[in-house]
């Protein structure tokens, strides 16, 4: 089996979910580390110019907005970011799946709040319709380890790629010795200084 890399041109970035409500229920790793993934991974979008589609749940009820910081990251994306209206498998909602088309890419890397819920049923779906899909383990989380672990799992057995923040990052900078590169060691770098 051959594997081409993830690369700022061939793959888009899909983040679902990350809402402030939403996020405190998921319990299977500490907000501040989730949070702390999730920017990392749209700043590394910005400096790549990878495409990235944003998408929200109910916003006006418990699961609340978007994180704030990712306008101040990626304005334009916020801005259009897809708002559902409940529906579960954001892949079902056409807003968000035509977004999804419209990237023209198709490889994926996928993160979602929760895992168990908003990120298992698009990441099915995308593999489903034979994309190559990368789920960033960390930057998503479940209210349990026990659902996260059956979700990350169930994803896996499907034919995605288990991936971390970190390791997606350095797959698409290929190096850290280019502009870009040198960006994103300063993502990482300040993440975790």
């Amino acid at each position: 089996m051959t594997y081409e890399k993830f690369s700022a041109e061939n793959a888009a970035l899909l983040l679902i979910d990350h809402q402030v409500g939403t996020m405190g229920w998921a319990k299977s790793m500490p907000f501040e580390e989730l949070k702390r993934n999730v920017l990392m991974l749209a700043k590394a979008a910005r400096i790549l110019k990878l495409p990235v589609v944003l998408t929200s749940s109910m916003e006006e009820h418990a699961q609340g907005p978007l994180l704030s910081e990712l306008e101040q990251i990626l304005p334009a994306e916020f801005a259009g970011r897809v708002k559902r209206l409940g529906i579960v498998n954001a892949m079902d909602d056409e807003n968000f799946a035509a977004a999804v088309k419209a990237s023209g890419r198709k490889k994926f890397i996928v993160a979602g709040v929760t895992n168990d819920v908003c990120t298992v049923y698009p990441v099915l779906t995308l593999l489903s319709q034979g994309h190559e899909v990368q789920v960033v383990a960390d930057a998503g989380a479940s209210p349990t380890a026990r659902a996260d672990d059956i979700a990350l799992r169930r994803m896996d057995k499907a034919g995605a790629t288990l991936t971390s923040t970190n390791q997606v990052i350095a797959e698409l900078a290929g190096s850290w010795a280019t502009p870009e590169g040198g960006q994103l060691v300063q993502v990482v770098m300040e993440a975790f200084g």
